[in-house]
């Protein structure tokens, strides 16, 4: 089959040439196109667009239609050939690829990625790996209170990590705050040596262990989590940690239930917020509560404050801040 296919049309050495033949009267002698330029000769035969006599030594031009034609119908036999043999690979190379499959590999845990459904699995996983941790726990925990049936038991598990030499680094959202229990478990935690800071901030939850497993959700509900080996996914979510880290607030945990401004009721703060001009949406984030809650709180207000509009709860609100307490 000749190789006259895109790239590798005549050039304008070999295009020279062939007008040259064409304006002969489409017929020269072999010898003097060779004098003239060979490799032009050589190539032009090649592609079919001159013939060589040997009888009488001379070369012949060819319509190009018809060597076009011909070259089309070569690529097109050829391109079907191609067609059919690349259905066919698959199932050529199917032996080869089933002992591929079958081969025993190995297991690289460095790059391991675990994910677990169910929450008592997920639960048991959990001290699982923190059993085998040695040096250093960073948790992230959104959200208010911590679950009150769980301090308890984690207040002795702490201790106990502390005892060994291990650092414990924990950030809360400030709605922690606005829990008696949560408070005083932070208290307890932070006296025997744990660090626990509070971001204003959503973040997502996570708990990395050793800086070597890292523990996050798998789903929007948390009905799922991922246990993650992989050094290089580990090494950007304690970047993550550290940023946020640096970012939050230091909280002097022993005195936060003694604090009229902290220890008030959730709508109390929320109204000393709202008169200070904070939305909806900013007051959720700075109090670690939904917008539905914060809203809830709000249309309590606005009933007890009888005002009609939020822009007048506000108002009043601001009132009330500035009035000095009998």
């Amino acid at each position: 089959m000749s190789d006259l296919v895109p790239g590798s049309l005549p050039s304008d050495p070999e295009r020279k040439l062939y007008f040259t033949v064409l304006e002969q009267g489409g017929r020269v002698s072999f010898r003097e196109a060779v004098e003239q330029d060979s490799a032009a000769v050589l190539r032009l035969m090649e592609l079919g667009l001159l013939v060589h006599h040997s009888e009488d030594a001379s070369l012949t031009a060819v319509n190009p239609r018809t060597v076009g034609e011909r070259i089309s119908s070569e690529l097109r036999s050829a391109g079907t050939r191609m067609l059919v043999q690349a259905e066919e690979m698959p199932s050529l190379l199917g032996e080869l690829t089933d002992a591929y499959d079958a081969r025993p590999r190995r297991v690289d845990r460095s790059s391991e990625v675990q994910h677990v459904d169910d929450f008592r699995e997920i639960r048991h996983r959990i001290l699982q790996v923190e059993s085998e941790c040695r040096e250093e726990t960073l948790a992230a925990q959104p959200g208010g209170a911590r679950p009150a049936e769980h301090l308890k038991q984690s207040l002795e598990r702490t201790r106990g990590f502390l005892a060994e030499g291990r650092s414990l680094r924990t950030i809360y959202q400030p709605g922690a705050r606005l829990d008696e229990a949560t408070v005083r478990y932070a208290a307890a935690v932070t006296a025997l040596g744990e660090k626990i800071r509070v971001l204003s901030e959503p973040y997502t939850r996570m708990i990395v262990f050793d800086r070597r497993v890292a523990v996050i959700p798998a789903s929007a509900d948390n009905s799922s989590a991922a246990f993650i080996e992989d050094p290089a996914v580990v090494s950007f979510l304690v970047g993550v940690f550290e940023r946020d880290w640096e970012r939050a607030e230091r909280v002097a945990w022993g005195a936060v239930h003694h604090d009229e401004v902290e220890g008030a009721p959730v709508h109390e703060q929320v109204g000393r917020l709202l008169a200070q001009g904070l939305t909806q949406r900013t007051i959720a984030g700075r109090l670690g509560l939904s917008e539905r809650t914060v809203a809830g709180h709000i249309s309590r207000l606005r009933e007890l404050h009888d005002a009609e509009t939020l822009f007048q709860l506000g108002w009043q609100m601001r009132g009330a801040e500035r009035t000095p307490a009998p």
